[in-house]
């Protein structure tokens, strides 16, 4: 069973003082420590349904078994637990392994003790121990994050329409077969979405493995359908249409999809659905004059700079060659000169030294992290998070790293 191990202060309020020191540590979390883990988490999220913790127990299952649930113990006592889940995520249209970073909790009496920062150094550690060379998250809160190198980088954008306005949508021509799906569906979706995603240089969307797949298609609750070149989960919610996910390549198939949610148009009001910054669905509306869109934002950073960089896609039309100095105290083996090379949609990051004489672009790891995820160099340099360089070469990594990053799943 691996550990670390960290002295941790005891302080008494009166004066505050430290009176004693207590040792703490990381280590994965066992079947045994379940009943801990959910009353860990009903204190920091509130307590799951009880229909639900059954499944909630299944899911965490195999996790336990691949390393993937820690736990930060005070003794034999469970204080703080964080969960990494397993997926692809997709840049420029290319797929790199990504670790999703959910159920970070600290016991409530536990808090300012600096367990939450531990927890999150052993999480980054475990990421890349499992090969994921980027992580991501959605914050409870920034400043920790961010003190570890996640930056802002993208949303979850939940627009709600009038369902009335989706069932007008089918295809102008020809029909497409639609069918249910199963949970013997999984490699068929899986495939159907990375076809999509390569396709449209999509930029920050999941691919999640199989097992997760299943589940979502084994849900009762949730009603699916596949197209040769899309597919749609969606399920009630409140009388109204919930579209958890609906990925399309082609406007016959995104008319198909939308068309057929709906035609609930009778029942329900309307549909409120995860979509793409640019989904063609809103350009496909006949009538689109007010767009009630709520964001949710998640946080990015780079594991592994190299792989991660050799891994992401990058527009076909865009060559540059720059030396960037980055600055990453949690993982010193991303830290110095790297020179980025970016040619024919590809790229590499290759350690090398600084040019003596020369301003070279300066970068924190969680401003490398945002720019990689595309946030504009402009911005970057505004916030501190970009120094040095020139103005040609901030042009020229904001060319090569361009995105409008977003995820339709949320963990």
């Amino acid at each position: 069973m691996r550990r670390r191990r960290w002295p941790g202060k005891r302080f008494d309020l009166v004066g505050a003082v430290a009176i004693g020191w207590t040792v703490v540590e990381i280590r994965d979390v066992t079947a045994g420590d379940l009943d801990a883990v959910l009353d860990n988490r009903k204190r920091a999220f509130g307590p799951l349904p009880p229909s639900s913790v059954e499944q909630w127990r299944e899911m965490v299952a195999p996790v336990l078994a691949e390393g993937r649930y820690l736990g930060v113990f005070d003794g034999d006592r469970l204080i703080a637990t964080s969960r990494i889940n397993d997926y692809e995520q997709w840049w420029h249209g290319r797929a790199v392994s990504m670790g999703g970073v959910a159920s970070v909790t600290v016991a409530p009496e536990d808090r300012g003790r600096g367990v939450g920062r531990f927890l999150m150094q052993g999480t980054i550690e475990r990421c890349a121990e499992l090969g994921h060379v980027v992580s991501a998250l959605y914050p409870a809160t920034t400043p920790l994050y961010r003190s570890l190198g996640y930056e802002h980088a993208g949303a979850r954008n939940r627009v709600t329409l009038r369902t009335e306005a989706l069932r007008g949508l089918g295809a102008r021509e020809g029909g497409v077969k639609l069918r249910r799906s199963v949970p013997d569906d999984a490699p068929e979706l899986m495939g159907t979405l990375r076809r999509v995603y390569a396709a449209t240089r999509a930029c920050g969307p999941l691919g999640w493995d199989e097992r997760s797949v299943r589940r979502r298609l084994s849900d009762e609750d949730d009603f699916g359908y596949l197209a040769d070149d899309g597919f749609v989960l969606y399920r009630w919610q409140e009388g109204n249409i919930d579209v958890d996910n609906l990925v399309a390549g082609s406007e016959t198939t995104a008319r198909a999809l939308w068309s057929l949610v709906g035609t609930a148009s009778s029942i329900a009001t309307t549909v409120t659905a995860s979509v793409e910054p640019d989904d063609p669905m809103l350009w496909l509306l006949r009538e689109r004059s007010y767009d009630t869109v709520d964001q949710t934002r998640w946080m990015f950073r780079i594991v592994d700079l190299a792989s991660a960089v050799a891994g992401r896609g990058y527009p076909a039309g865009v060559e540059a060659d720059t030396v960037v100095e980055v600055n990453d105290p949690q993982r010193p083996a991303n830290s110095g000169a790297w020179r980025l090379s970016i040619s024919g949609g590809a790229g590499t990051a290759t350690a090398t030294t600084a040019p003596a004489g020369q301003e070279t672009s300066r970068l924190t790891i969680g401003g490398m992290s945002a720019l990689f995820a595309g946030v504009q160099t402009s911005a970057l340099r505004r916030a501190g998070l970009l120094t040095g360089g020139t103005p040609a070469a901030d042009d020229l990594l904001g060319a090569a790293f361009a995105a409008k990053p977003y995820m339709i799943d949320y963990f």
